[in-house]
């Protein structure tokens, strides 16, 4: 992409003088851990730990021992073992999710303390060291970046501490059109802001290492001059006064690498992205708060909304190149779980703050939009593999990239048990294509036939564990009596959560099926790419749906017709995945729809209080972007009506 000798001109005028880091290339091979106990981490670290672990190993010990006590009557084959060896694996994921979801539900109501000393309620910190914000793009929309830029630039003037603070746009935009519209955006920013405000630009030629070399590239040119970064991602919005409360914290404790808060999900219009937002507002507080209560200092990094010592992550978090052939080797994609494991190898602390509110952040429009990402983050997480082996690393470090691989092995394999919990009966009862009709014929039957109440005991306490965590989240938004009129009260927010259950369970084959696609093409050397994660209203062509999801759907109309040749009571037991896969494409419509999201708005259900009472921060954004009334007004200093004419007339060209 060629420049012009304006752009050129406008973007070396748009940097500050240059403070070079050395940051270099980190060996896997080589290392040991720095130090074992750090001085921010919970003295009772090994009891919280052991408790959640333990207390995981328990729960996947009894269930085990009941099913394999239902499987022993005649003997264990090889399919009844790999039912077995499955149920095990995927018993003792959703047993670490439950435990630490409970260790979380309790440190919520019982209103502990945030760590790190932070306190909402005091005073807003004085902070003394400076403060990078760096906000990369990749052809992302500028204006509606920018609106967010700007307020955040305005919460921290609010503050009294923007003095303390700079922020830099790392764009990596290689569309030419793009690149052009954010010169002539940027500038419209700088103007608005006057000619004083520390607000930077910067666009490289080459994306070496996508976002991981974006922000490396700028540590190595300026990172020396700011002793935090705080890392954004394009749709990120955080106040000032989380800001400042971070740095502070940064400040006080000299071995604190990297902190982060639980950015909530906001502005979701579609159905699938209200349902995404209310899961994030109710359920992940608990979550949040169990894994930062047992993690303490060994946290890991979710890769935004997180402020780092520059001097630590430059010594520590220069990312290598990887080993083992297409699509593993190169360039680490899923590079945040490595900063943090390099980090904590240094022996540096990495906490996370889920208490602490003011960070925000959007999610996928639809279903279709949020596989298309989770096929990235699948090659990432899958390219940690060759990361696991590398010396020095921390247990937890390690355990933190096992279950980031695990989580997209957990899809083929509730698959697999599937298929084997069907085919074991199917074989039992005598099936074959020649004389496929079985009277009556259900697993359950089969399963419940040695010892009827245990089985029961089985699926039950599954269902228990598996859902215990929003159940756990729902709870503790109505222990909160604020929070819980925002959320819409009491019955809302439970049929809220009745709801999002339901059409997750229809949508769960489609992600099943997904995710083990994009495990096969993965390990089968098929690159995922990188592109511009989609931000508008989710609608996607109903063409393109059909494409996608076509195979799936004739597969469950296939599976469910088989089904009801074997046994209507079959077809009927297996109804509900059948269901979610024939249904694939029109689920897909549903939950994409603004209209549905919107209907669903007006009436209170999938509420989260952001929409209510928007912070500041939240609507100044959306004022700037024109989404909301009065968008062209006060959107300059005082006086400066051309400013205020040029934005209306890129808000019309926008809208146009």
């Amino acid at each position: 992409m060629t420049d012009t000798p304006s752009d050129v001109s406008a973007r070396n005028a748009w940097l500050p003088p240059e403070a070079p880091l050395d940051m270099p290339v980190q060996d896997l091979s080589v290392g040991r851990l720095a130090s074992r106990t750090l001085p921010t981490s919970p003295t009772d670290i090994p009891w919280r730990r052991a408790v959640v672990i333990g207390g995981a190993l328990l729960l996947t010990l009894l269930a085990t021992y009941q099913v394999w006590w239902v499987l022993r009557g005649g003997g264990i084959d090889m399919l009844e073992g790999v039912v077995l060896v499955l149920f095990v694996a995927l018993f003792a994921w959703i047993a670490l999710s439950f435990s630490s979801a409970l260790a979380g539900f309790v440190q919520l109501v019982s209103r502990r303390a945030m760590p790190l000393g932070i306190d909402v309620r005091a005073p807003l910190p004085v902070v003394a060291a400076r403060t990078a914000l760096l906000l990369p793009t990749y052809n992302e929309d500028p204006h509606r970046l920018l609106a967010g830029l700007q307020a955040m630039h305005e919460s921290l003037a609010e503050t009294g501490q923007l003095d303390r603070f700079d922020f830099f746009v790392l764009s990596d935009t290689t569309k030419p059109e793009i690149a052009q519209e954010e010169v002539g955006a940027f500038a419209q920013l700088k103007f608005r802001l006057g000619a004083t405000a520390r607000v930077y630009y910067r666009r490289r030629d080459k994306n070496t290492e996508r976002k991981a070399g974006n922000i490396a590239e700028w540590v190595r040119r300026f990172g020396a001059a700011y002793p935090h970064m705080l890392i954004l991602d394009a749709d990120s919005l955080m106040t000032g006064d989380t800001l400042v409360r971070l740095s502070s914290a940064m400040e006080k404790h000299p071995r604190l690498a990297l902190v982060q808060t639980l950015p909530m999900i906001v502005n979701g219009r579609t159905f699938f992205a209200r349902m995404q937002q209310f899961a994030g507002r109710v359920y992940g507080p608990v979550v949040a708060q169990g894994v930062a209560w047992w993690h303490g200092a060994d946290g890991n990094y979710w890769g935004h909304n997180a402020l780092i010592r520059t001097t630590a992550f430059a010594a520590h978090a220069g990312l290598p190149h990887l080993g083992g052939g297409k699509p593993f080797s190169g360039a680490v994609l899923s590079h945040d779980f490595v900063e943090a494991a390099l980090l904590r190898r240094g022996g540096w602390a990495v906490h996370m703050v889920p208490g602490l509110s003011g960070s925000y952040e959007e999610g996928p429009p639809s279903l279709t939009d949020m596989l298309v990402r989770d096929r990235r983050w699948c090659q990432g997480n899958l390219q940690h593999g060759a990361v696991l082996p590398a010396r020095g690393l921390h247990w937890l470090s390690r355990m933190h990239l096992l279950v980031g691989i695990g989580h997209y092995f957990t899809a083929p394999m509730w698959a697999m048990l599937m298929l084997a919990g069907l085919a074991i009966p199917l074989q039992q009862a005598g099936f074959s294509f020649d004389q496929p009709h079985l009277d009556g014929f259900t697993p359950a039957l089969y399963w419940r036939g040695g010892d009827p109440e245990r089985f029961l005991w089985v699926f039950y306490f599954t269902m228990a564990v598996l859902l215990a965590p929003k159940v756990m989240g729902c709870v503790a938004t109505l222990l909160q009596p604020e929070l819980r009129r925002q959320c819409g009260g009491a019955i809302r927010i439970m049929g809220s959560a009745v709801l999002e259950t339901a059409l997750a369970a229809l949508m769960a084959p489609v992600t099943m099926y997904v995710q083990s696609r994009g495990v096969a093409e993965v390990l089968a050397g098929r690159d995922s790419g990188w592109e511009t994660q989609r931000r508008d209203d989710g609608s996607v062509p109903l063409g393109s749906l059909v494409r996608r999801y076509a195979g799936l759907t004739v597969f469950g109309v296939l599976s469910g017709v088989l089904a009801y040749l074997v046994s209507p009571a079959l077809a009927a037991w297996m109804a509900p995945v059948v269901l979610g896969m024939v249904l694939s494409v029109p689920i897909n419509v549903l939950t994409a729809s603004p209209a549905v999201g919107q209907f669903l708005r007006a009436r209170g259900w999938l509420r989260i209080p952001e929409e209510a009472h928007p912070p500041r921060v939240l609507a100044r954004a959306l004022q700037l972007r024109g989404t909301s009334p009065g968008a062209a007004t006060d959107l300059a200093p005082s006086g400066t009506i051309p400013a205020q004419r040029a934005y209306s007339s890129m808000v019309r060209a926008e809208d146009s």
